[in-house]
């Protein structure tokens, strides 16, 4: 029979650490790696009952202006802007190689006399425009520009033009046609 030595101490820290081990730098870097990656991958999901950039409801594929709604009933293009007879704007309200925003139409004047309206709602991920300038209407949320003249898209990542709606204009005002 041999007789082992151990020097004291020692036979208490080899059993309470029989069955652990350390982990080793490569097990960390992973395990951060894959928490990141789980971070990023969850900010990057899509929420499809999320609003949009002005916190309204969206789609990926908007109804042209003043066409059938959700319900499958025609929509009255004057009547979420707030004016009656179906109103959109004010001749005068409406710049001559510009236009404004109102209700859910851009109306522009690429002409003088000569009037537009287009949905609001840019094409390429629903979100509003939100102004009229140097010739160009202007969404936001990712820099999309569309010509005032026939809506169609003239810079970023929107590839389709923007429904238009037909106007004409009566008295002082511009009217659905």
């Amino acid at each position: 029979m041999t007789d082992m030595q151990t020097r004291p101490g020692t036979e208490d820290r080899a059993e309470g650490t029989a069955g652990a081990t350390a982990p080793t730098r490569r097990v960390v870097l992973a395990g951060a790696g894959a928490l990141g990656a789980t971070c990023v991958l969850a900010a990057c999901g899509t929420n499809n009952t999320s609003g949009n950039y002005n916190g309204g409801e969206f789609t990926n594929d908007p109804a042209p202006a003043g066409s059938a709604g959700t319900d499958g009933q025609q929509q009255d293009p004057g009547s979420d802007s707030g004016a009656s007879n179906g109103t959109l704007a004010a001749v005068g309200d409406v710049p001559s190689g510009g236009g404004v925003i109102k209700g859910d139409y851009v109306i522009t004047q690429p002409a003088k006399g000569q009037f537009r309206a287009f949905s609001k709602v840019c094409t390429h991920q629903g979100c509003d425009v939100s102004r009229v300038d140097n010739g160009v209407i202007i969404c936001p949320c990712h820099n999309s520009t569309f010509s005032i003249e026939d809506g169609s898209p003239t810079g970023g990542p929107a590839t389709r033009a923007l429904p238009e709606t037909k106007v004409k204009v009566d008295g002082d005002n511009i009217v659905a046609a």
